[in-house]
């Protein structure tokens, strides 16, 4: 981990909605300013650019107000979040035309639904796209499209999208601009005493311990979605930091030096095909194995029907699901190649039980090596 952002070629940036939209007077436009003068300046040096910004249904529900005094102060419902984001939507990609325009930046905006980055095709479509703006010299700007995505289906969250995106891109770093100046070792404000961790080698249990949730009434994000976006980029070789954005020049400040939080990327980041199935964020059901099972599957084996001892979910062969011990921890995940209920009868059956009842035709494994990740 180096801290200088010149050192890194290809940078993600996620600003939240507590950032760039006050519900009083709109878009934070001093501090975009100086924002964009921030990435003018990794622009100019030849740096490639990447953000992923919230603030559309905030900015949709601002406006709104207007004729409707009591979006202000509620919760929306889906409709409304949905409507609210068709109308701020509009306002949020000119003011990020404007303003990145000011230093020579041309802005493009891509809208993403979950099942863009789920889906194999067109999650390689949404790379081929965004891969194309990056060599005309513009920016990607991402948001989840909340005019379409359901509570069912959608990231709810831009935190776990930035990773996505990061390691869809090969993104050497993702900042996360917060309105907390990186992780503590509890909730600072519940306990006074919590310590900023400067850097982390890695995602254990105790770290996602000391992830407390969203203090904002316009963040969908907190801590946890935050260290679930470490644990997606950090797989896939990306560095990630977050940093507070609560000041004028956020990245200029966090280039000298500034309170954040840096993970470290993996030693050993996966491949791209293990990168899309690492970082799906839905998957249909859960395998739990045995001991020995989890051994095999560390040494770089295959899952075989005999290691599992337990089969949930309603997948289908080819989606994604969870690997779990025998404490329901999870310890990987998977491209599935059974059915749900042919992966019931073969559970803990060995490869000679099966060729007797099943012929020689069956599949062997239950998840292929090539198509699994071991977190």
């Amino acid at each position: 981990m180096t801290g200088k952002l010149s050192n890194y070629r290809r940078i993600v940036v996620k600003i939240g909605s507590a950032l760039l939209v006050d519900l009083e007077s709109g878009v934070r436009r001093t501090w975009l300013e100086s924002l964009a003068a921030d990435l003018g300046a990794i622009w100019e040096r030849g740096g490639e650019i990447i953000i992923v910004s919230s603030g559309s249904i905030a900015l949709g529900r601002r406006q709104m107000s207007t004729h409707d005094a009591s979006l202000a102060g509620r919760a929306l419902k889906l409709e409304e979040s949905q409507a609210a984001a068709a109308i701020g939507q509009i306002a949020l990609g000119r003011v990020w035309s404007e303003m990145l325009g000011d230093y020579g930046m041309q802005a493009g905006q891509i809208l993403l639904t979950l099942g863009d980055t789920e889906e194999r095709r067109r999650y390689l479509n949404a790379r081929d796209t965004i891969g194309q703006l990056l060599a005309w010299r513009s920016v990607p700007i991402i948001n989840e499209n909340d005019t379409v995505a359901t509570n069912e289906i959608r990231y709810g969250d831009n935190d776990r999208l930035a990773a996505r995106v990061a390691s869809m891109m090969d993104a050497n770093l993702l900042v996360l601009l917060s309105d907390i100046d990186g992780l503590y070792t509890a909730p600072p404000s519940e306990d006074p005493n919590a310590k900023l961790l400067e850097t982390v080698d890695a995602i254990t249990p105790e770290i996602e311990a000391m992830a407390g949730e969203s203090a904002s009434v316009i963040s969908s994000g907190g801590m946890r979605t935050k260290i679930a976006a470490a644990k997606i980029a950090t797989q896939a070789g990306t560095e990630m930091v977050i940093a507070s954005g609560k000041v004028a020049h956020p990245l200029k400040e966090l280039d000298q030096g500034g309170r954040s939080t840096w993970f470290a990327a993996s030693k050993n980041p996966i491949n791209n095909r293990r990168r899309w199935i690492a970082g799906t964020l839905e998957t249909s059901g859960a395998l739990t194995i045995d001991a020995g099972a989890i051994t095999a599957l560390k040494s770089g084996k295959s899952l075989l029907p005999a290691g599992v001892t337990d089969v949930k979910g309603g997948f289908s062969r080819g989606d994604t699901v969870l690997i779990l011990d025998s404490g329901g921890r999870t310890i990987g995940r998977g491209l599935v190649e059974y059915d749900f209920e042919d992966a019931k009868k073969s559970k803990g059956r060995s490869s000679d039980e099966l060729t007797k009842s099943l012929g020689e035709s069956y599949r062997s494994v239950l998840i292929h090596r090539d198509d699994m990740v071991i977190e």
